[in-house]
């Protein structure tokens, strides 16, 4: 009875400015302040002020250093508990607060409070300078300091300055080489969340990012961005040497170095520089002999993807790139181009030499080895050399006895495609080399050469 008593007789605080009501004195006294607008704590380290002493007391802790709570998983430590607690659901993957509007979670109400204003609109921050309104006072702090220029985090090892701490954060990772995020499927680790997301979709296959003009799908929506160009046309880098434009930003980098003449990558086993990093690991290959990519169909392995890719065309038949001018269709974009040239008689390589000049530089490279008399290619059962890596490779299927050429209409296997293509004709009985004088039609181009000179005598 007595217990009851002085329950019914606790004192509460009643606000007089809203109906919130509090236990003690002080913490009324605390929330007044809200209503009057003091601050009567202040840094004795800046000109901010707060409320109350406890945010005070985590706010001197961005001046000393001071992160006093420790994650017991990685590295990470921080200025406050809270925020601990929040970080601790990066590692459990716990979302405790779900959007009653679509399927999303949250791991802090904070989080779930501005995902909310993207159903309803609602943007309550104003910025002073310009018209933008933000669903989030950190959106807004964020975009004052895109007028102010002010970027208040500098990096200890560098000097970069950072207008968010979470960028900085980020950058630091580039110096200590720490990857706190961990995929749960595989040993890899990342320095960020969404470099991790991306990586676990390679796990589960997931693509979430449809194209609305074909039906390819893409893991990251900046992948669907760089797509979509393909379908538009767009090509938003421009050179300012020579006015070609580029998708990829990455590719007009690239593509500047053919003017400034810097190729900043070098080989650590001979003197060869390269413009890009890519064609660098190809090139190491030819010194480590290593060609990572195999052929499902037949022996051979390749040092590229795109050089398999384009290899297996060879099996499939396909031929995606199809001639304007003519019923050709080519393998590869290159080997149109090439083409192309033949209807427009262009030949932009000049050989150094002599007056020939070339439609592919590929062709003059070859010419070239006329005049050095080079071959650099040897076979390593007979010692004959060649000029050319692929009549190596044709010549090497005589000691292997390899016929990777498949005929689909009988058991017949070839060593190379034009034996194959010449085989095909059996089949068909196409005869593609007419006669221009009397018509007649041959199923090689040899034999109407030899058939010409009845005409020419």
């Amino acid at each position: 009875m007595l217990h009851v008593q002085a329950q019914t007789d606790k004192k509460t605080f009643h606000c007089k400015e809203c109906d919130q009501q509090f236990s003690a004195n002080e913490h009324l006294v605390c929330h007044m302040q809200l209503h009057s607008g003091e601050k009567p704590h202040h840094c004795s380290e800046s000109t901010q002020r707060f409320v109350k002493k406890d945010p005070l007391t985590r706010h001197l802790r961005s001046h000393t250093g001071g992160k006093p709570f420790p994650c017991s998983e990685c590295s990470e430590r921080f200025v406050a508990r809270s925020a601990l607690t929040l970080h601790m659901q990066s590692h459990t993957g716990e979302k405790p607060f779900r959007c009653s509007e679509c399927t999303q979670r949250f791991a802090a109400r904070s989080a779930l409070t501005l995902h909310m204003r993207i159903h309803t609109g609602e943007k309550p921050f104003r910025c002073s300078e310009c018209t933008l309104r933000f669903a989030g006072k950190g959106n807004l702090k964020r975009h004052m300091l895109t007028h102010t220029g002010e970027k208040p985090f500098r990096c200890s090892e560098c000097s970069q300055r950072f207008i968010q701490k979470v960028t900085l954060t980020r950058h630091m990772r580039t110096h200590t080489g720490e990857k706190p995020f961990r995929c749960s499927e595989c040993t890899q680790r990342f320095a960020e969340r969404s470099a991790l997301t991306l990586h676990m979709r390679s796990h589960t296959g997931e693509k979430p990012f449809p194209c609305s003009e074909c039906t390819l799908r893409f893991v990251a929506r900046s992948a669907l961005t760089l797509h979509m160009r393909s379908h538009t046309g767009e090509k938003p880098f421009r050179c300012s040497e020579c006015s070609q434009r580029f998708i990829h930003k990455i590719t007009l980098t690239r593509h500047m170095r053919i003017h400034t003449g810097e190729k900043p990558f070098r080989c650590s086993e001979c003197s060869e520089r390269f413009v890009a990093r890519s064609a660098l690991t190809l090139h190491m290959r030819s010194h480590t002999g290593e060609n990572p990519f195999p052929c499902s169909e037949c022996s051979e392995r390749f040092v590229a993807r795109s050089a398999l890719t384009l290899h297996m065309r060879s099996h499939t038949g396909e031929k995606p790139f199809p001639c304007s001018e003519c019923p050709e269709r080519f393998v590869a974009r290159s080997a149109l181009t090439l083409h192309m040239r033949i209807h427009t008689g262009e030949k932009p390589f000049r050989c150094s030499e002599c007056t020939q000049r070339f439609a592919g530089k590929g062709n003059l490279k070859r010419h070239m080895l006329i005049h050095t008399g080079e071959k650099p290619f040897r076979c390593s059962e007979c010692s004959q050399r060649f000029i050319q890596k692929v009549t190596l490779t044709r010549h090497m299927r005589i000691h292997t006895g390899e016929k990777p050429f498949a005929c689909n209409e009988c058991t017949q296997r070839f060593a190379t495609r034009s034996a194959l293509n010449y085989h095909m004709r059996v089949h068909t009985g196409e005869m593609p080399f007419r006669c221009s004088v009397c018509h007649q039609c041959f199923k090689r181009k040899r034999k109407l050469n030899e058939h010409l000179r009845v005409h020419i005598g």
